[in-house]
């Protein structure tokens, strides 16, 4: 599978764009309507969240972006697609995915996991790896694909 270049990101601002470009690249790509997994791996602090909230403003939610590490799953449903922000951080052990009840969300929908180190064996494989890390005062970003689908965005993401 392919990976993107590595992006250098100066700031927060800089992170919520990366993240806006890859909700308009996923937009643009031809994809099947099948659930598409985005994983976001990165220490604490490496802009997960940031990234994400790029992500739902690019696809034109306005409001609130809080940090889903206590309710486990944050919802926007009234997006393109629906997108749902998951932080698996707090999970003990990945079995308890069965209850937060990801087996009935929408076949189209856009799953924005971070810590899904935490629960890989019960997740369906990434269709794009999204690594993220400090990097001075900002950060670098790496983008990986792990599917068809994500090959699909990768191009895009000029």
């Amino acid at each position: 599978m392919t990976d993107a270049p590595l992006l250098a990101l100066a700031d927060s601002d800089a992170t919520e764009l990366a993240g806006a470009k890859l909700a308009t690249a996923i937009a643009a790509a031809e994809l099947p309507p099948a659930q598409f997994h985005v994983h976001l791996l990165g220490d604490l602090g490496a802009g997960k969240t940031t990234l994400s909230r790029g992500f739902l403003r690019g696809w034109g939610h306005d409001g609130r972006v809080p940090s889903p590490t206590y309710t486990l799953v944050e919802p926007y449903e009234s997006l393109p697609r629906p997108v749902f922000h998951l932080d698996l951080y707090r999970l003990q052990d990945g079995a308890e995915l069965e209850f937060l009840g990801l087996q009935d969300l929408p076949g189209n929908a856009v799953l924005l996991i971070e810590w899904p180190q935490r629960a890989l064996a019960h997740l369906p494989a990434p269709d794009l790896v999204l690594e993220l890390s400090l990097s001075g005062e900002g950060r670098a970003l790496l983008i990986k694909s792990q599917s068809a689908a994500g090959e699909a965005v990768i191009p895009l993401l000029a």
